[in-house]
């Protein structure tokens, strides 16, 4: 098994696109340490005995895989592993299979001995969809599968309904220490999630923190017309967001162009403000301690009305979309794309989605990424989300609880292991312009993999040698090759190299993750009982009071709405999550 991982994505653009928007929606949601990359690694001899204190897991049992592999051995004969899925739209199936038959579950059965069998599947994956009520109706009556997927609040039901088999034990002997190393890689906090009273009782579907960082992406081609600098401060994006209001950056002769990008929504997708808040040291819908070491709301804390204030100066000088409030980040790209907009606190996947579409329409344009920076003499420290959202629970008294284990383990091998290859990457997770990867009900993605893919590629645009990387890396290098020689004019090899190359978004997000800057949620459980209940009406309320004051409403609304914020239910979620951060 690897002991390092190495990206493989064959397709930037679905991987980036799909981890961003988990990252970007869920600024709200805990953070975890996203350098921690090492952590989690066991040595092989370890991870395979310590399963011996789990006399009555199902190691003896008649078909159970061969004892010389717990990660990967086949049963004999196969057993049947019931589960359910929750789809959506974006999956597409190839000639002749669906989701009860194609290649994954071919490849569960044929390599582990695994068959797959849906007691139901569901499309609609958004959060309060389809899916998530069709679960909760499972859970009511007690109908559940061998193994449940579920998200955070599902599994607190379950784990106190009783009904949950304690993965403790199996967990240690049958995950590879490669799978160990990826469920780890992000920090502690997804194995933690899952664990109640010190067990283990869930295996976390991992993501990416560190990829939903935020950062700022300026056009360089206006900041070389108006003799501009990059930002070093808080105070430069200022500057540079007034010239671009007010000196015709684009030569139009109109007064058409805007300092920065903004959408009705505040944070989350295109054109949030999440990365200039944290640059004073404000951090909307997160969980963080204050400095007597208690757990704080940090949108109600007093550098916020700061920020508030500062947009508020920008709204009024005309340097935001005065329509903002009824736009979406769809709608506030469309100004993008149109070349009316020249700076916006995003993400690192912006180039593909709306940036690219602006160097479409007009080839000088270009944008590069750059660190969030400071209001003052502290350095900044960019949020990121939790990126855990789903949990693979087994029912308690199932034959197999292993098995789960064990597939996910075929999955980040086949991914990123040692014994994959080109064509088994592209048998099992993108090719022919399929995402095959999405046929795989039991999953776990390496929260590194981006930057890796970064690190890899620039050292290969260094020193010309592409022999150490592997056929997806060969592919994405090859794009950005073209585009710098001149060999392609295609823009979205411009996308590619605006992420992935030396001057790329990951340059940003390798500084974040080396210096330790990424700001980490202190609160990652379920949802308490006061946030099931309130927590929805104090989110809208947030939205609409820091929407009419940076429209010009009262800063001092600000302090009224802090008041609200407590009275409303404020103050008992905070309560709540301070016990059970005692109780953790």
């Amino acid at each position: 098994m690897r002991k390092t991982v190495k990206w493989t994505a064959a397709t930037a653009m679905a991987s980036l696109l799909i981890l961003a928007t988990a990252c970007g929606s869920n600024n709200n949601e805990p953070d975890k340490a996203s350098n921690a990359g090492n952590n989690g690694k066991a040595p092989a001899n370890n991870a395979a005995n310590t399963g011996d204190n789990a006399a009555n897991t199902p190691a003896n049992a008649a078909n159970s895989p061969a004892e010389g592999d717990p990660y990967l051995g086949k049963y004999d004969p196969p057993i049947t592993l019931t589960s359910v899925r929750i789809i959506n739209d974006t999956i597409k199936f190839m000639e002749g299979q669906t989701i009860d038959n194609n290649m994954w579950t071919k490849a569960l059965e044929e390599k582990l001995g695994i068959k797959i069998k849906y007691d139901w599947v569901v499309s609609g994956d958004q959060p309060g969809g389809q899916g998530e009520q069709k679960m909760n109706v499972s859970i009511a009556s007690g109908d559940l599968p061998e193994v449940i997927p579920v998200n955070a609040k599902q599994l607190q039901q379950l784990q106190d309904a009783g009904e949950l088999e304690d993965m403790t034990a199996i967990y240690d002997k049958y995950a590879s220490p490669f799978l160990k190393e990826i469920l780890n890689q992000d920090g502690p906090a997804a194995i933690s999630s899952a664990t109640f009273g010190g067990k283990l009782m869930a295996i976390p579907n991992t993501g990416s923190s560190m990829d939903g960082a935020a950062m700022i992406w300026i056009r360089t081609d206006w900041l070389k017309k108006l003799g501009l600098e990059p930002p070093k401060t808080m105070d430069d994006v200022l500057k540079i967001s007034e010239a671009f209001t007010t000196q015709d950056p684009d030569g139009n002769k109109k007064n058409d162009s805007y300092g920065i990008a903004m959408n009705k929504d505040l944070y989350g997708g295109f054109a949030d403000i999440t990365g200039l808040l944290n640059g004073y040291h404000a951090y909307p819908k997160q969980w963080i301690k204050d400095a007597s070491g208690n757990i704080v709301y940090g949108s109600i804390q007093p550098e916020m009305k700061t920020a508030l204030a500062t947009l508020q100066e920008m709204y009024k000088k005309g340097e935001i979309d005065k329509e903002f409030g009824v736009k979406d980040g769809g709608k506030e790209a469309e100004l993008t794309s149109s070349g009316r907009i020249g700076m916006e606190f995003g993400q690192m996947w912006n180039p593909l989605f709306p940036l690219v579409d602006n160097k479409k329409n007009d080839p000088n344009a270009q944008w590069q990424s750059f660190p969030l920076v400071s209001s003052d003499d502290q350095a900044v420290t960019p949020q990121v989300g939790f990126s855990t959202g789903q949990y693979f629970a087994v029912k308690k008294g199932a034959e197999h609880p292993e098995a789960v284990v064990k597939a996910m383990n075929l999955f980040v091998e086949t991914g990123w292991g040692e014994t994959t290859t080109p064509e088994n990457y592209a048998a099992y997770f993108t090719s022919e312009g399929f995402e095959k990867f999405k046929m795989m009900p039991f999953q776990a993605w390496p929260s590194r993999k981006n930057l890796d893919i970064y690190l890899h590629v620039t050292d290969a645009i260094k020193t010309k040698d592409t022999s150490k990387l592997n056929a997806e890396e060969k592919d994405n290098y090859g794009k950005i090759a073209a585009f710098l020689d001149g060999s392609s004019t295609d823009a979205l090899g411009w996308a590619y190299e605006r992420i992935f190359a030396t001057e790329g978004s990951f340059k940003v997000i390798d500084g974040y993750v080396s210096n330790n800057q990424l700001k980490m949620t202190e609160f990652y459980g379920a949802p308490t009982p006061a946030m099931v209940e309130k927590d929805s009406n104090l989110q809208k309320r947030e939205i609409e009071t820091f929407t009419k004051i940076i429209m010009g409403d009262p800063i001092d609304n600000f302090d009224k709405f802090v008041t609200e914020w407590k009275k409303l239910g404020g103050d008992q979620i905070t309560q709540e999550v301070n016990d059970w951060a005692k109780n953790k």
